[in-house]
């Protein structure tokens, strides 16, 4: 579950977590549909905003969108759930498959952990040459020609080999521009609104830069201490550099959104204009309005941050031994058990996660954003500062 667009579902609220459960699981399930079990480790959650941008322009059920009910889950505690699904769907796995395809052979060709070993590294790259071909059949059916993907990752390589001290670092990250801008585009043509292709490849352009820039920030000392190669740190670009390139991008992003053409834009808006800031920050370790979750109670007293919430009455309805452990095995492999709320594997009570006094409150920005004349103005959002 990789990616820069993390976002807690205490921010969220309800609606939007819902919804954004729903592109996240019909990411994973048209990766397994259309490729097999294996594909589906490469969901991520920066994939799934293809998914949501395609439906933020055409409805649940128009353009290149839907939603079907999809069968029990241990990531969703054994339930069914509505599920997006649809060409929306598709494009972000097509977008994920060639993208993964060209981390793991960036890694292979760094040599990193086991991808030394040489058998290892061969079949790491058989594995990425049939997510190439998976990526592009799907992209195909689609309309999306994934060659502008796997031309950008092609360029990259070289723009890297030749990049030194005093290169600009955009220059670093045009390639990923190039790909996300097509991709984020392309969803206007999925949705049937043309006219929001321009805003949207703008808007795809910047983000591409900043993911580009964030893993940078984020790899930098790792990178250092193995001796792999960080745009950053090949260019010479200052940490101050970077910050200001990030902020600006987030601000492009926010404008060229205000063009774009939505039915119901309220989980993309949210996305991209509340949850990118908070991605900066994160990655430049830059603390963020800490007002919490939970309205202030000495430590210890219920309600508190840190506190156990206080078990509710027992339920008939509990698991068994082995149906808990599975359920159990799925929390622990997502961030459920650390952010949010859960149902506990066997008794179904619901708890809280181990991090739930996450730092997820963005009043401060928020009452900035909604104001008078704010970039929140008029729509729904979840934002009710």
């Amino acid at each position: 579950m990789f990616g820069i667009v993390r976002p807690c579902r205490h921010r969220l609220g309800e609606k939007l977590t819902a919804q954004w459960t729903a592109h996240l699981c019909g990411l994973c399930l048209a990766l397994r549909g259309d490729h097999g079990q294996l594909a589906r480790i490469v969901t991520n959650y920066d994939g799934l905003l293809i998914s949501v941008l395609t439906e933020a322009q055409s409805g649940p059920g128009g353009g290149g969108a839907g939603r079907r009910t999809a069968g029990p889950c241990p990531l969703r505690g054994m339930r069914t759930a509505s599920v997006a699904h649809g060409e929306g769907a598709r494009l972000a796995a097509a977008v994920s498959l060639v993208l993964a395809s060209a981390k793991v052979r960036d890694h292979v060709t760094d040599g990193d952990g086991l991808l030394a070993r040489r058998p290892v590294a061969l079949a790491a790259r058989r594995v990425a040459a049939s997510w190439d071909r998976a990526g592009a059949r799907t992209g195909s059916d689609v309309g999306f020609d994934t060659a502008v993907l796997v031309d950008a990752v092609d360029r990259q390589t070289g723009i890297e080999s030749l990049a030194g001290p005093g290169t600009p670092v955009l220059t670093v990250t045009e390639p990923t521009e190039t790909a996300t801008a097509a991709a984020f585009a392309h969803t206007a043509v999925l949705a049937g609104r043309p006219h929001n292709a321009a805003p949207l490849a703008e808007a795809g352009r910047l983000f591409g830069r900043l993911a580009h820039l964030l893993d940078a920030v984020e790899d930098r000392e790792a990178d250092a201490s193995s001796g792999a190669w960080n745009p950053l740190t090949a260019t010479g670009t200052s940490l101050t550099e970077a910050r200001r390139l990030a902020d600006d991008a987030v601000h492009g992003i926010r404008l060229a959104l205000r063009e774009v053409e939505f039915t119901d834009g309220g989980l993309a808006h949210r996305l991209l204009v509340h949850e990118l800031p908070d991605s900066v920050r994160r990655a430049f370790g830059t603390p963020s309005c800490t007002h919490g979750s939970h309205p202030y109670a000495p430590p210890g007293a219920p309600g508190a941050p840190g506190t156990p919430t206080p078990p509710g009455p027992p339920r008939r309805d509990r698991r068994g031994l082995l149906a808990g452990c599975a359920v159990w095995l799925g929390l622990a492999c997502t961030c459920q058990l650390c952010c949010g709320t859960y149902e506990d594997p066997w008794t179904r009570e619901r708890k809280d996660g181990c991090l739930h006094n996450c730092d997820c409150c963005n009043c401060c920005e928020c009452c900035n954003c909604c104001g008078e004349d704010g970039c929140c103005s008029g729509c729904d959002c979840g934002c009710d500062c």
